[in-house]
C-alpha cells in the first residue's frame, strides 16, 4: 500500500542508511549506486555530504539530479525512494558534519568522527536535492 504524504515524509526523516543512485554517463555502465547519510525534515529539501572530487559528486553535478532510496524490514517492509534536482551545492562546514554525524552516531562518538573526518576526507561539498518523484510502499509483514 502506498504511503500518504505525511507518512512517507516522516519516514525519510528517519535516520536511515539511504541507497543514491545517479547516472553513470558512461557507455555500457549502469548507474551508481552507493550508501551514504543524508538529512531531510518533512517539507524540505534534503541533503547529503561528499567529496567535491568524488566520482559521486562529479556524476551528481553532471547529472544535476539523483535519487535515493531508503527502506526498513521491521516491524513491516517499507521503502520510499525520491528524486529530484540538485537545488545548491556549496562547501561543506564542520557544522554541517557535525549535524550529519549526530544524526548516526552515538553522542560519545561524533566528536572522534567528526576530527577524524574532516582532515581524512578532503573537500565536502553539501548538496541539496528538492524531492519532486516519489515512490513509496508498505507492504505489510509479508
Amino acid at each position: 500500500m502506498a504511503l500518504t504524504r505525511d507518512e512517507r515524509e516522516q519516514f525519510l526523516a528517519e535516520p536511515h542508511i539511504a541507497a543514491l543512485a545517479v547516472d553513470a554517463a558512461e557507455e555500457g555502465r549502469a548507474p551508481l549506486a552507493v550508501p551514504i547519510w543524508y538529512q531531510y525534515e518533512p517539507g524540505g529539501d534534503l541533503w547529503i555530504m561528499t567529496g567535491r572530487d568524488s566520482r559521486k559528486g562529479r556524476l551528481i553535478a553532471a547529472a544535476g539530479r539523483f535519487s535515493l532510496m531508503v527502506e526498513r524490514v521491521a516491524p513491516t517492509i517499507r521503502y520510499v525512494s525520491v528524486e529530484g534536482p540538485v537545488v545548491s551545492t556549496l562547501p561543506a562546514t564542520r557544522e554541517q558534519l557535525v549535524e550529519m554525524a549526530s544524526r548516526y552516531l552515538a553522542p560519545e562518538k561524533v566528536d572522534g568522527y567528526v576530527d577524524f573526518a574532516w582532515k581524512a576526507h578532503g573537500e565536502q561539498v553539501v548538496i541539496h536535492l528538492r524531492p519532486e518523484h516519489w515512490l513509496s510502499s508498505d507492504l505489510g509483514t509479508v
